[in-house]
C-alpha cells in the first residue's frame, strides 16, 4: 500500500469504531501522522476526563506513525489559511495537509469539506 497521512478524523473513527474505520486500518502500517494531529486526538479524548497514563495507553498503537512539525512544514500550514478559512478547516486539518504536502503523499480524512478545497495533494475520505 502506499503511505499516506491520517488527519485526525480517521484515528478518531478508528478508536470509537465508526464508518471507515476500516479503511484507516488497512493504512494504518503505511501512515505518518503529525504531532500537531496527535495532539489533537489527545485533546478530544482528554475532554472524556482521561488521565495522561489513559491517553498515553490509548495512543500508543499510534506512536510509530508520528513524525514532528519542522520549521517549513509549519510556515506551510500557516500559508493554507487563507485558502482554507472559508471551509472552516481548523489548525490540526492544516497541519494534515501541509504534512501531505511537504511529503508530496495524500491525506486520509473523514472531513468531506476537503474535497470542495483546490490543494495541492490528493485528499481520499474514509466515508
Amino acid at each position: 500500500m502506499t503511505a499516506i497521512v491520517f488527519d485526525t478524523s480517521v484515528i478518531m473513527a478508528m478508536l470509537n469504531q465508526e464508518p471507515g474505520q476500516d479503511i484507516g486500518e488497512a493504512y494504518l502500517g503505511d501512515a505518518l501522522l503529525s504531532i500537531v494531529n496527535y495532539a489533537e486526538v489527545a485533546s478530544n479524548l482528554g475532554r472524556r476526563h482521561l488521565s495522561a497514563a489513559v491517553l498515553r495507553k490509548t495512543l500508543e498503537s499510534f506512536d510509530r506513525n508520528v513524525v514532528p512539525m519542522d520549521k517549513e512544514t509549519a510556515l506551510l500550514t500557516g500559508a493554507l489559511t487563507s485558502k482554507t478559512k472559508q471551509h472552516g478547516l481548523s489548525l490540526g486539518d492544516r497541519a494534515c495537509l501541509a504534512l501531505g504536502i511537504a511529503k508530496n503523499l495524500p491525506v486520509l480524512t473523514a472531513d468531506r469539506a476537503w474535497a470542495d478545497v483546490e490543494l495541492p495533494v490528493e485528499v481520499k475520505l474514509i466515508r
